[in-house]
């Protein structure tokens, strides 16, 4: 008696395209803007934006960090430390206003209720009373909440309300993601063999199904830093272009980067005001940037004095001249003055 055992036909390869990378992490959340008004969460408002999107925005760029460093740069050297008022204390409140615009400072008294210091609260964690708009909090995001004494308030005033302030260069925000979002991208185009990935297109009949699944997974597991290591393929039957590496768009991703950057930079400066000589920009052309000494006339007349002025306003508000300046000079001294 005989057994006739039918073989199965072999089950041929179809077509199959899937795509391997990582995500790029880019900070380009449009939610940060979508605030409506200042939201109450029962004792006081919420921001009418997100302070920790500011707070991380604040280093998403170079030239938008530079910017508001220079500011605060030049305000600190110039003021006068007080008593109740150190040239860090202030540091920290410049800071908070350039970044939120908002700047705290709580009057902290002895039990005379003689002033001892004003000392600053940082403003990311800050938050105004909805009973009594005189009054406000500290609210770090925990159950720690705490209700403070008296708190001088100074806002860059906003025209959709009167709570929070709100600082000047929301309008370059996008401008300082999208410049973000280049270098990051760059990163990953550098680490990826400055290539932005290829096809890789097989068409030799004499791989089996195994050996296809077996360069997938090869293929697959080779992602990370260091990816597209050598690989080794032995096909003892297989034809000369029976495995085809075919780049995507390797020219273009090269060329706008360097477009990007600089079209976001112009537009973070723009937003800030400040002279690309005193961030540390080297010229692209060869007549420079013009004279420094001049450009940072203009800006401390145009940009740091009213500033000064705004921060005078504590001096109102605690009866005392806590806040005072020297006048600006860019005279270097010599070497006998010392």
């Amino acid at each position: 008696m005989s057994t006739t055992t039918q073989e199965k036909p072999a089950v041929a390869a179809g077509i199959e395209a899937f795509t391997f990378g990582e995500p790029v992490p880019v900070l380009d959340r449009r939610e940060i803007l979508d605030y409506a008004e200042c939201l109450t969460m029962g004792r006081w408002y919420n921001p009418p934006i997100s302070w920790e999107g500011l707070a991380r925005s604040w280093r998403a760029s170079p030239h938008h960090s530079s910017a508001i460093a220079v500011k605060r740069n030049v305000l600190v050297s110039t003021f006068k430390p007080h008593p109740w008022l150190t040239r860090s204390a202030f540091s920290q409140m410049a800071l908070d206003y350039l970044i939120f615009g908002n700047l705290y400072g709580e009057k902290i008294k002895n039990r005379l209720g003689t002033v001892l210091r004003v000392n600053p609260t940082p403003a990311k964690f800050t938050r105004r009373g909805v009973d009594d708009h005189a009054a406000y909090w500290w609210v770090p995001g925990t159950s720690l909440e705490r209700e403070l004494g008296e708190v001088f308030h100074l806002l860059e005033h906003d025209i959709n309300q009167e709570i929070y302030g709100l600082p000047e260069y929301l309008a370059a925000l996008n401008s300082a993601w999208l410049n973000e979002s280049a270098t990051l991208f760059r990163r990953k185009y550098y680490l990826n063999g400055s290539h932005a990935g290829f096809i890789l297109y097989m068409t030799d009949p004499a791989q089996q199904q195994d050996d296809v699944d077996a360069l997938r997974k090869a293929l697959k597991d080779s992602k990370g830093p260091g990816n597209f290591r050598n690989l080794f393929m032995y096909s003892p039957n297989g034809k000369k272009d029976g495995i085809q590496i075919i780049p995507i768009s390797e020219v273009a991703a090269k060329d706008e980067f360097f477009n990007i950057k600089n079209v976001t930079r112009d537009d973070v400066l723009a937003a800030h005001r400040v002279p690309p000589q005193l961030m540390g920009i080297i010229p692209s052309n060869t007549g420079g940037f013009g004279d420094a000494a001049k450009a940072a006339e203009v800006f401390f007349h145009n940009e740091i004095k009213p500033l000064q002025a705004r921060f005078q306003e504590l001096n109102e508000w605690i009866g005392e001249e806590v806040v005072a300046f020297d006048p600006y000079s860019l005279a270097i001294p010599s070497v006998n003055d010392a």
